[in-house]
């Protein structure tokens, strides 16, 4: 039992370790490399390529961007404008959620202007086929005119016209929820005299690489949904893409589906192009190296427009936070496939996603996400607690025959095949698993990774509060040895910095004395080299997790406690009452010369 129960542990200890070694020392990032440039793609079947504006602004188009007027986005979620040269969203801001904890610091701006540094926006428009040239559709520097609205709000709609000239007259009507969700109907009236072609289009630029996380548990990049497949590109893997040799696109980048999105997604934003559910569509995701422009596109199928007619398409647009209960609304009852899959859900998801849905629901009754992160806790725990009693009255039973196979070691010597042999026919002899035991640590595993996955990964936890100094359970704790947890006169070292790995806080020495009240419970092993790793575990532990999420390290403490409480009433039950005092004075004693002979 005691070698089932050292192996378990040390995978575990092992497993944290490189957890904690990739945090610390991240792989070294590939060296970029110089792709060629990438033509218009050749889109199969009857969907328009892209059009050349996707390349690239040129400097003309940032010139004509910044001298447009704009025409104001306001919303309870949302603040911004659109720029009325080429019509293109590239101003938001999100006005509940702040770059800082601090009620001061500015909000989080999602969407840059052109010519900022780190443009990123959405353009919609269409792509000229059959006679018609690029000066005949809009495009990137088109000055759009207001027909209707003046700021663009949940219940305030507004329309751009363009009349090109030539008998073609464009109308984009653009709304917008009290989320994140954007419609952009897009229309044309052909008064030409002549049937003309045309495919509408919408894209997601984004001019250079933009911050990221770069944490290996963690997507950042292209996402989309095709057909019900979910896929993920890193912004690295956009440019090492193998060319074909005919379309010089980015092949293993396109995607041909009857049904899904596409879009860019951040550690807690995300950006997504949605068509109309039952409209077929081709997704692309390239890099355009010669303006260092990341693009998502969406192209629906060529439109024939008769003379004295008209055609409308539309197509929604995400911008905004990855709020799990607006995504699934929009998955569940705006029909959006898997979205709620845009949440980066990770390999455990069967796991994660029913684990944030409680946590969410408690935290909603609660108000408190780490007291709701506690309550969690305690429904884990007592969701295990049938395999926690078949392990715990299995220790029990172990403990009991403790002599009888002190007695078996004397009687076999050195034949561990005999004593193999033996053992296991006591077990069965006395119906004891000596395995079950070690249940409870392998579920919680799993359980431990999903949690740290839901803490990491979900917006709900950046920021939230539990008490006094821990006001966002999604970063490590804030207090410090270093300055006596606030009573001295000068800063704690950075959460993030290595300083604080050594200058731990209150929520991981806790964790330390809670690992270590657990052991204690019972004896050290007899044998040297056990006792010793179980001796300097905790503390180990203590350090290794003092850099994590505090609300990770908030559940670890709970089911530590709950563990001890659950571990030592079921020994009691079974008449193996635990010497905790005990346990706890012989670690303190120093032994005889005698004794460590």
């Amino acid at each position: 039992m005691d070698d089932n129960r050292n192996l378990i542990l040390a995978t575990a200890l092992s497993f944290l370790v490189i957890l904690v070694w990739f945090v610390l020392f991240p792989p070294p990032e590939p060296a970029p490399q110089e792709p060629a440039e990438p033509a218009v793609v050749q889109a199969p079947g009857d969907v328009a390529p892209a059009p050349p504006s996707v390349d690239g602004a040129a400097p003309a188009t940032a010139t004509a961007a910044a001298e447009a007027p704009r025409l104001p986005i306001d919303t309870p979620e949302l603040l911004g404008s659109i720029n009325l040269a080429g019509g293109r969203i590239d101003d938001l801001k999100l006005r509940d959620y702040r770059e800082t904890t601090e009620p001061e610091s500015d909000i989080v701006r999602l969407l840059e202007r052109v010519g900022e540094p780190l443009a990123y926006y959405a353009l919609f428009g269409w792509r000229p086929s059959a006679g018609l040239d690029f000066e005949d559709v809009p495009g990137a520097d088109t000055p759009w005119e207001v027909e209707a609205g003046e700021t663009l709000g949940p219940d305030s709609p507004v329309t751009l016209r363009w009349d090109n000239g030539a008998g073609l007259v464009f109308r984009r009507d653009i709304a917008v929820d009290e989320d994140f969700m954007f419609t952009v109907e897009q229309s044309v009236t052909n008064e030409t005299g002549e049937p003309v072609r045309l495919a509408p289009y919408g894209f997601i630029a984004r001019d250079g690489l933009p911050e990221l996380r770069n944490f290996f548990i963690l997507h950042e990049g292209v996402v989309r949904m095709s057909d019900g497949e979910l896929q993920e590109l890193n912004y690295d893997d956009l440019p090492d893409l193998d060319l074909d040799a005919r379309e010089r696109v980015p092949l293993e980048a396109v995607e041909v589906a009857a049904e899904g999105w596409v879009g860019f997604t951040d550690h807690y934003w995300m950006t997504t192009l949605i068509p109309e559910p039952g409209t077929p569509f081709v997704s692309v995701a390239r890099y355009v190296p010669g303006s260092d422009t990341y693009v998502t596109e969406a192209r629906l199928p060529t439109l024939e427009v008769a003379a004295g007619e008209s055609a409308r398409t539309s197509m929604r647009f995400f911008a905004g936070a990855k709020e799990w209960e607006a995504i699934r609304a929009y998955q569940n009852e705006g029909g959006i496939d898997g979205f709620l899959d845009s949440i980066d859900w990770g390999w455990f998801y069967f796991l994660t996603k029913p684990i944030f849905a409680v946590l969410h629901w408690l935290n909603a009754m609660i108000g408190n996400m780490g007291v709701a992160i506690i309550t969690l806790t305690l429904l884990i725990k007592a969701v295990l607690l049938p395999l926690a009693y078949k392990s715990y009255a299995s220790m029990a039973r172990m403990k009991e025959l403790q002599p009888e196979m002190e007695k078996i070691k004397e009687r076999v010597g050195d034949d561990r095949q005999k004593l193999q042999q033996e053992m296991m026919q006591l077990y069965k002899t006395q119906k004891v698993n000596p395995a079950a035991g070690c249940l409870p640590l392998l579920l919680q595993i799993p359980i431990f990774f999903s949690l740290y996955k839901v803490i990491f990964v979900t917006i709900e936890l950046r920021h939230a509060p539990f008490f006094g100094p821990f006001q966002d359970l999604s970063a490590p704790d804030p207090t410090s040895i270093f300055n006596l947890f606030g009573a001295l006169p000068w800063d704690a070292p950075d959460p993030y910095s290595f300083m604080a790995l050594i200058f731990i806080g209150v929520l991981p020495i806790l964790l330390g004395v809670s690992m270590w009240l657990q052991q204690k419970l019972n004896p050290l092993p007899p044998d040297p080299t056990t006792a010793m790793v179980f001796t300097w575990m905790p503390w180990v532990f203590m350090f290794m997790l003092g850099g994590f999420a505090s609300g990770l390290v908030v559940y670890w403490i709970a089911n530590n406690m709950i563990t001890f409480g659950q571990q030592y009433a079921i020994m009691r039950m079974h008449g193996s009452t635990p010497d905790l005092f005990g346990n706890i004075r012989s670690s303190f004693r120093r032994k005889a010369p005698a004794e460590k002979e």
